[in-house]
């Protein structure tokens, strides 16, 4: 009895080792692959719905009820590809897809940009990663991984397939108004280290990756959303710096590719040509000399640096004509599939061309599994996207992020006992960092400066100030998203930089490039949590308290004495 019994454990250990040893089978093998369930849908599809697959539309759940019918009347009367999804709530969402579903033909690929998780479209309900260029900072890849891993979960449980992430572009440029803080910095081998860990976290767990913005939006002054980058660069530097992470992805089975919106001469000198629509860049560069046959996708096609020089759904039209599988968020979808038929009767796209690349949709779908039940199941939804493995991954990635840039002296002395002035810049109440820090402190005093003080008021202070025995000094960038400047006044800077000396533990939450806004380096320590987030200032408490040691190294140069790869 006792060995039937061993001999069945050894087998149910045997079965459930093979089932976790499986994976997937490798996308880009898959979709170019014939398959009985693609053949028999495509066959279930007119000639229109067949364009329409090519096509995803933007889905909101914040915007009244009103606007999710009209929505769902689009789906239903053209029968699209799939949805891109923008800001919202969980259950709101999840309900919505589910009513998408139901009038939907073929299951609808459902996309999102998700760059630090579901919290970039829906943060106040769901989990915010740390952004890329604060993760550019960790030394652990693995913990990106992780990270993929988790969102690939997240999607997964309120019913989305396809992320929009990661940024690949290195952002070289810090007044770049558009990538700067979502890349993982201006080194071209730890982007592409991060993102492949970030990538194969993601596709591991199951749902698709896209590498963005094709070919490099990382030098740009321009934000494609208003108007249309150039990049003036030849052929010999693009491929060496913006195209070199895309290349090395690409290589390592990247699923799909976002094209940006960028004029690049080099690249095709067609005057006013975003890259998106040029065949040049998608077909012969893309496609031929990389070798990319994973899903190509448009950024936005109601983005003004597309739309601005070729309006009226020619755009949409140029976009398939350069070899897009996947349009993302047209203007007016059902002109545009309208047109695209016309362009396919008149000989301007072959039939072959538009045929094979639904079959490819469809192959996706397929790999992701829509073949099967889509319903999202609404109970405990919100708790599922908010667990505490989920959040304690959080708090990992922020500690290991955190770098300190110049010595580690003060902290080594700084005694919870001693007197101690906090001084806040930029915000005008205590956040998470100055709450966490006056509980552990015997005696204090805080103070705050919002950044428009006069001299006077600030000369004051800084008197009062110097008569602590230590002082710890925390910066905030207060808006919702890190800039490369800091919005202080000139007195307020030249307060910092008094106060910022010996005695001073200098803390930023702050995009790192705002380190030229002011001058700390004097103090005796200087602590860069890039951004002002919660866990990045529980992960910055916990460095001034001496409970962990900072391991993270400057995704980016800031100057010439704060060079890339910089960290004690």
């Amino acid at each position: 009895m006792i060995k039937k019994i061993s001999t069945i454990l050894l087998f149910t250990l045997f079965v459930a080792t093979s089932v976790l040893a499986q994976k997937r089978p490798d996308f880009i093998t898959f979709v170019n692959q014939d398959h009985a369930w693609v053949d028999s849908v495509f066959k279930t599809l007119s000639p229109k719905e067949r364009i329409a697959q090519l096509f995803l539309v933007r889905a909101h759940t914040n915007l009244g009820q009103k606007y999710i019918d009209s929505v769902q009347r689009v789906i239903e009367k053209e029968q699209l590809g799939g949805l891109v999804v923008f800001q919202g709530g969980p259950v709101r969402h999840a309900n919505m897809f589910n009513n998408y579903q139901k009038v939907s033909k073929v299951p609808l690929l459902i996309t999102f940009d998700g760059e630090w998780g579901l919290g970039m479209r829906m943060p106040d309900s769901t989990i915010s990663f740390p952004y890329q260029m604060t993760l550019g900072a960790i030394q652990n890849n693995q913990l990106l991984y992780d990270m993929g891993r988790q969102v690939a979960k997240d999607f997964q449980r309120i019913g989305m397939h396809f992320n929009f992430a990661p940024v690949v572009d290195i952002n070289n440029n810090p007044k770049n108004p558009v990538i700067n803080f979502r890349s993982f910095g201006d080194n071209k081998f730890n982007v592409v280290r991060k993102s492949k860990a970030y990538m194969n976290g993601m596709v591991d767990g199951g749902i698709l990756a896209s590498l963005k913005h094709f070919p490099g939006h990382g030098d740009t002054d321009v934000d494609s959303h208003y108007d249309l980058p150039q990049l003036n660069f030849d052929r010999k530097r693009l491929e060496s710096l913006e195209i070199y992470p895309f290349k090395e992805l690409i290589n390592e089975g990247a699923p799909s590719v976002m094209v940006a919106h960028m004029n690049i001469p080099a690249l095709d000198n067609t005057p006013n040509m975003p890259s998106s629509i040029s065949k040049k860049v998608v077909t012969d560069l893309l496609r031929n000399e990389l070798g990319f046959k994973g899903l190509t996708v448009t950024d936005a096609m109601d983005m003004k640096g597309v739309k601005k020089f070729f309006p009226n759904g020619e755009a949409d039209v140029m976009a398939i004509e350069a070899g897009h599988d996947l349009l993302e968020v047209s203007e007016n979808s059902g002109r545009a599939i309208g047109l695209i038929e016309n362009a396919v009767k008149t000989g301007r796209i072959s039939q072959a061309d538009i045929d094979r690349r639904v079959k490819k949709v469809l192959a996706a779908k397929l790999w992701l599994g829509l073949n099967r039940s889509t319903v999202v199941n609404t109970n405990n939804l919100y708790q599922d996207l908010n667990t505490p493995s989920a959040q304690s991954l959080v708090q990992r990635l922020a500690d290991a992020s955190i770098t300190l840039l110049k010595s580690d002296r003060g902290i080594n002395r700084f005694d919870k006992t001693k007197e101690t002035a906090i001084v806040s810049v930029g915000i005008d109440k205590a956040q998470d960092f100055e709450t966490g820090l006056t509980t552990q402190l015997t005696a204090h005093k805080q103070y705050f400066i919002k950044g428009d003080e006069t001299e006077e008021q600030l000369k004051e202070l800084l008197n009062e100030i110097r008569e602590h025995k230590q002082i710890v000094l925390a910066i905030h960038d207060n808006r919702s998203r890190p800039r490369s400047e800091l919005v202080l006044n000139e007195p307020t800077v030249k307060f910092i930089d008094k106060l910022a000396g010996r005695r001073t533990i200098s803390v930023m939450f702050t995009n790192p490039y705002a380190m030229n806004s002011v001058d700390v380096m004097r103090s005796a320590s200087v602590l860069l949590a890039y951004q002002n987030d919660f866990f990045m200032q529980k992960a910055a408490l916990k460095a001034v308290l001496k409970q962990l040691k900072p391991t993270g190294k400057l995704p980016v140069t800031i100057s010439k004495d704060l060079k890339y790869g910089k960290g004690l």
